[in-house]
């Protein structure tokens, strides 16, 4: 049996679970999501747990099982806490603006980057000094969140020799040395 699949997911107060044919529904203070799933799969709701059953031990059948009872759990996750990621614009002129949804990054072009964010995901710049220019983006939805995030990091992903770019918040960079000097 999957270790994650048998793993039963708690449903803490406030949240709210329904199934209706092969759609997930979590609504919670957060928000509210939905999902599809694989029509083999069985979810139960017993209490305040809910488990994921698959009906044989096929392959797909136990790929499938672990796959959405950790896409139900970052549901529930998500309209109960919300999810919250952080980008770093490392660079010298690198700069970063909001005006509601829209996204106007300065990394260094010869043009600023125009990005319009999802409505379901909360936009918020900082600018201070002597620091770097950060990004905090907060969803209930973990997928879309970490796509906003990968389509901005892949503007400028960080780069090893001098390590600027766009990175989460205390990611580590590992550098590498640049060129030796010419020997005589």
């Amino acid at each position: 049996m999957s270790r994650i699949g048998k793993l039963p997911i708690e449903i803490p107060a406030g949240v709210n679970v329904t199934v209706q044919d092969n759609i997930i529904t979590v609504k919670g203070a957060k928000g509210t999501l939905t999902q599809t799933i694989n029509p083999e799969l069985t979810i139960q709701i017993e209490g305040n747990q809910l488990t994921v059953e698959r009906p044989n031990d096929e392959k797909q059948s136990r790929a499938q099982h672990g796959l959405y009872r950790s896409l139900i759990n970052n549901m529930v996750t998500g309209v109960s806490q919300g999810y919250q990621k952080t980008l770093e614009l490392v660079g010298v002129g690198y700069r970063v603006s909001n005006q509601g949804q829209v996204l106007e990054l300065s990394l260094g072009y010869t043009h600023n980057i125009f990005l319009a964010v999802a409505p379901e995901v909360k936009v918020e710049t900082k600018m201070e000094r002597n620091q770097n220019p950060l990004i905090i983006l907060e969803s209930a939805d973990k997928q879309l969140i970490g796509q906003v995030c990968a389509k901005i990091r892949s503007f400028r992903s960080p780069e090893p020799y001098k390590g600027k770019g766009v990175r989460f918040k205390g990611e580590v960079v590992r550098r590498k040395a640049g060129k030796s000097a010419a020997k005589k």
